[in-house]
């Protein structure tokens, strides 16, 4: 028996499997508008056998995008453009998830591929806000601080973009709090050196988050699960950090968050990241144990005994997988296979199934 091919079940949403596609933006879109390349590259991960595949950082709003060219849900328009993807996928057997983002300070930057560098506004770009004034790197630009009168406004923009994701079929949403994008710069005291009633104290530096996790989960059906990325330490001293995430996680708990998608890093550019085969899975598993929350392990996954060992061992409840899924949309497929599992194919590519 193979756990990482058993059933996965949360609220009124089962899983096939614990192999969840992660969120990886594809620099692909225009205007925020999902393009025939996501249906082919989401719908190639779902037909690949994954239980849940996962949109991409999806924008909130037009200034909370990565890029110029990543998704958006910030119109109707944006939510019909992404309707056939969610339709495509759970056809395919596999749950259509979305994350929601807003980028923050790293926002308004190039496609990784042509130069990643910040985009001025006659370039395409535009202004970048941040919970303070304080730059990504000396290379970027200065962020705007958000009035305080302003973040009303943010955590409307995340219930608004719920509300479109459920309409578009989505049947589960991930809050981006992690990554060093805008939530996460409220969280770390690295980057919110705000002396409001949203900063300071983690109370405090939490606010924002929370009010974002509150309104999503207001929207969204209670039979539907809900997801918080976070980045569990800024790998900085003096800046986010497990024992802060695991306050944070009894809190997004509290609330009705469903599970926690633990990743690491990405506030600040001069991070020391000790990189390695299941380098962030540690944290995960302390979440799981401290908090009794459901949680992904994230980074460097690439093999399916590893992957069957995190979860057969209580690591973590599922693995999200990223680039393992570009090089292999069919992993999961194979994976089955390596774990002698039988699984089934799809039907038009069942004379290529192993025996």
């Amino acid at each position: 028996m193979s756990k990482l091919f058993s059933p996965f079940k949360l609220r009124g949403v089962e899983f096939k499997n614990r192999i969840f596609v992660a969120p990886m933006c594809q620099y692909s879109a225009q205007d925020g508008i999902a393009s025939a390349w996501h249906l082919v590259h989401l719908g190639g991960r779902a037909v690949g056998g994954a239980g849940m595949v996962m949109v991409e950082a999806t924008a909130v709003v037009a200034e909370g995008r990565i890029s110029p060219y990543d998704l958006g849900i910030w119109s109707d328009r944006h939510a019909e453009a992404l309707a056939p993807i969610a339709h495509f996928i759970r056809q395919q057997g596999a749950v259509p998830a979305i994350q929601l983002a807003h980028a923050g300070r790293k926002a308004s930057t190039d496609a990784p591929w042509l130069s990643r560098s910040a985009l001025k506004p006659e370039q395409g770009g535009w202004q970048v806000l941040a919970p303070s004034a304080i730059s990504f790197s000396a290379d970027s630009p200065m962020p705007r601080e958000l009035a305080g009168e302003e973040l009303d406004g943010i955590v409307k923009s995340f219930a608004d973009a719920a509300r479109r994701a459920l309409q578009a079929g989505f049947e589960a949403a991930e809050i981006h709090m992690a990554h060093g994008y805008l939530l996460h710069q409220f969280l770390s005291p690295l980057t919110n050196r705000r002396a409001d009633a949203y900063g300071g104290s983690l109370e405090n530096r939490a606010r924002l988050p929370l009010q974002v996790a509150r309104a999503v989960r207001a929207v969204w059906p209670r039979e539907l699960p809900l997801f918080v990325r976070i980045s569990a330490t800024d790998w900085v001293e003096g800046g986010w950090d497990l024992p802060q995430s695991l306050e944070l996680c009894r809190w997004l708990k509290e609330i009705g968050i469903d599970l926690i998608d633990c990743s690491t890093g990405g506030l600040v550019s001069d991070a020391r990241i000790p990189v390695a085969p299941g380098f962030q899975t540690p944290f995960a598993t302390a979440i799981r144990q401290e908090v009794g929350i459901a949680v992904g392990a994230v980074g460097l996954i690439t093999a399916a005994v590893q992957a069957e060992q995190i979860v057969a061992t209580g690591l973590a409840d599922v693995v999200l997988l990223a680039r393992e899924l570009l090089r292999d949309p069919y992993w999961p497929l194979h994976a089955a296979h390596t774990l002698g599992v039988d699984v089934p194919w799809p039907q038009q590519y069942q004379r290529a199934k192993p025996a």
